[in-house]
């Protein structure tokens, strides 16, 4: 198991897309359009109006104005509400072969993180990783805690991690 912070990313939020058929397609195929590359994706339907859809997403930092300028430009072919933009967020995941096969793993990530005082914003998962989105200044914090609670610090054998983009 390794653990792989990345500050190098940005969460853009569509607010209230129509919830219907292709109205993801669209949204990705814009920014797809402007050479933007999409890491996690989120989308959910607020207890309010499920005719509505937010959707939300993380891209590298650099790509981020890109995708906001194509968004808005397709804001009546979209129909969504609004966009919202946070640029002080940290991904961090967790690697390693047998996420799927050793039950209370994200139960530990996450009873890490609370107990370290760090809210999650976004989860994500595959076959050998689990990545979650935090707030920027609480990254090293969160690293440092899931460290621990993976028995990750107690070598003192230097480790190199390959983090990606989970893509």
């Amino acid at each position: 198991s390794g653990i792989a912070p990345d500050r190098s990313q940005d969460k853009i939020t569509v607010t209230g897309v129509p919830n219907s058929p292709g109205v993801a397609a669209r949204v990705f195929a814009v920014v797809a359009e402007v050479g933007a590359n999409i890491d996690m994706i989120v989308q959910n339907l607020p207890i309010s109006d499920p005719t509505k859809a937010n959707i939300t997403f993380t891209l590298p930092d650099g790509d981020a104005q890109k995708a906001l300028d194509a968004l808005e430009a397709h804001h009546d072919e979209i129909g969504f509400d609004e966009l919202r933009y946070n640029p002080n967020i940290g991904k961090l995941s967790l690697v390693g072969v047998g996420m799927r096969t050793n039950p209370g793993v994200s139960a530990r990530l996450f009873s890490a993180l609370s107990d370290a005082g760090i809210n999650i914003d976004l989860i994500s998962t595959s076959e050998i990783r689990i990545s979650v989105v935090t707030r920027l200044d609480d990254l090293d914090r969160a690293v440092k805690a899931v460290h621990t609670a993976f028995g990750l610090d107690a070598s003192e054998t230097e480790a190199v991690v390959y983090g990606g983009t989970g893509r």
